[in-house]
């Protein structure tokens, strides 16, 4: 979408986290090529966060089409960890614009070294055709009534034998979540037809103004690397905080990708990620994810690949950054 402006005007009230907006949004400094405005490293990594750099990735490509062409997937690498002390650069390259469908490739640099690669594709709509999807999971809390992140630290830190540096991973994942500008509930954790883990979060973006549809799919962008290689770890019995064999000593995304399968979400409202990881083997895991509604609709699909290794026991290979 060209240099249109996403955000709907709104007041200038103070809002207690930091806005979504200004975590995916970018400035434009030449024609298809735009810069990082700001970039969040979370606790514990020596990378920026993932799912920010997916998002603004994905608006540089979004300002690259016209306004009827609507984003329908992506498949993207992170090669390098990236730094919060500089920006990060974004390289458009226009591969194809047809009829129905149009690409986009992405080069994120920073000092001079890519550190992210992406291919995206965008479609004219098409809504009268045939449909079908997963439906919805069975027996699921609603937000309000699923586990705070207050809620997950005070029973997790109440339990029995729980250490020093469970605490305080702990402590660190509760200040991040206050602070972010996405919301997180755990509506449940289960076991499949398959007999692995499946994790199911409530997710949505605190206090946003109307956006428009384009900027609501890069918020999910951001919201969908949150907790997804976790469940990898999880699934196969890795923990930062367990003791040797079961402390895991790193988790680094290899690839990223989501398709879209409806145009119309709003990020602002609840949206149900279902996690699951069907494969680990070789130091990798796959993990898939679905993105519902609260009415049950299937609004996007997403696969992440990465990294999850055991802790060797020495300290200094205990890392979550990228490769």
């Amino acid at each position: 979408m060209a240099d249109t402006d996403y955000v709907a005007s709104h007041s200038n009230d103070e809002v207690e986290h930091e806005h979504i907006t200004t975590s995916v949004e970018i400035e434009k400094i030449d024609e298809n090529l735009y810069r990082s405005k700001s970039l969040w490293l979370p606790s514990e990594a020596r990378g920026v966060f993932g799912g920010q750099v997916i998002s603004q990735a994905l608006l540089a490509a979004t300002k690259s089409v016209s306004e009827d062409f609507a984003a329908h997937s992506l498949h993207s690498y992170f090669l390098l960890s990236a730094s919060p002390a500089q920006p990060i650069i974004y390289h458009v390259e226009r591969i194809r614009n047809g009829r129905t469908y149009a690409t986009r490739s992405v080069k994120a640099t920073q000092a001079g070294k890519t550190v992210f690669m992406m291919v995206c594709s965008f479609q004219k709509p098409e809504p009268s055709h045939r449909s079908h999807q997963w439906p919805f999971p069975p027996n699921v809390p609603p937000p309000d009534k699923s586990e705070t992140s207050l809620e997950r630290y005070n029973r997790l830190t109440a339990l029995p034998g729980t250490s020093e540096l469970q605490a305080k991973l702990l402590r660190n994942y509760l200040n991040e979540r206050n602070s972010s500008p996405i919301e997180i509930r755990l509506a449940k954790k289960t076991t499949g037809s398959h007999g692995s883990l499946v994790a199911m979060y409530w997710m949505r973006a605190r206090n946003i103004p109307p956006l428009a549809a384009p900027f609501h799919k890069c918020i999910l962008a951001y919201e969908s690397d949150l907790h997804l290689l976790g469940v990898g770890a999880q699934t196969i019995g890795l923990s930062w905080g367990l003791n040797h064999p079961n402390k895991l000593g790193m988790i680094s995304t290899l690839d990223h990708s989501i398709w879209y399968y409806n145009h119309t979400f709003d990020c602002g409202d609840w949206l149900l990620y279902v996690m699951e990881s069907p494969r680990a083997e070789m130091g990798r895991s796959i993990v898939h994810g679905r993105v519902y509604t609260q009415a049950g609709v299937l609004v996007a699909v997403v696969v992440q690949e990465g990294v999850v290794r055991p802790a060797s026991g020495d300290a200094s290979t205990m890392t979550s950054s990228k490769l």
